[in-house]
């Protein structure tokens, strides 16, 4: 069974840092492309961040370009999604994604909802100002 399970969402203060981790299991983690997106209340699932599954490259959202970091630990199957100078824009709920296929190169749509087959459950982050 694929399972994806995403954890460390909270209620934080404008301007702090928080960190959301997603560990995988039943997936060859270290072939897929994997990526975070947000839904806020009201919006659309927007895309976050994507790493490929060589790690080499990283993709944002451009609302979050120079503030929120992902990576990825192979050894653990595990995505990182590091989150800092938090505003009140920031509050969605949080979903881990992994790509539908293995090895992308070419094609790779990491923006897309539609790339990825394997979706967590969300977690919540909630920043207060």
């Amino acid at each position: 069974q694929v399972q994806l399970v995403e954890s460390g969402g909270g209620l934080v203060q404008a301007g702090s840092s928080l960190t959301l981790s997603c560990t995988t299991s039943g997936i060859p983690f270290g072939l897929h492309s994997m990526a975070w997106f947000r839904q806020a209340p009201g919006k659309e699932r927007d895309f976050v961040a994507g790493i490929s599954w060589t790690g080499v490259l990283t993709k944002y959202g451009d609302s979050v370009k120079g503030r929120f970091t992902i990576s990825r630990e192979n050894a653990k199957n595990t995505v990182t999604l590091q989150m800092n100078s938090l505003n009140s824009e920031d509050s969605a709920v949080y979903y881990c994604a992994a790509d539908r296929t293995v090895r992308v190169e070419d094609g790779y749509r990491y923006w897309a909802q539609d790339e990825y087959r394997y979706w967590g459950q969300g977690t919540q982050v909630t920043v207060s100002s």
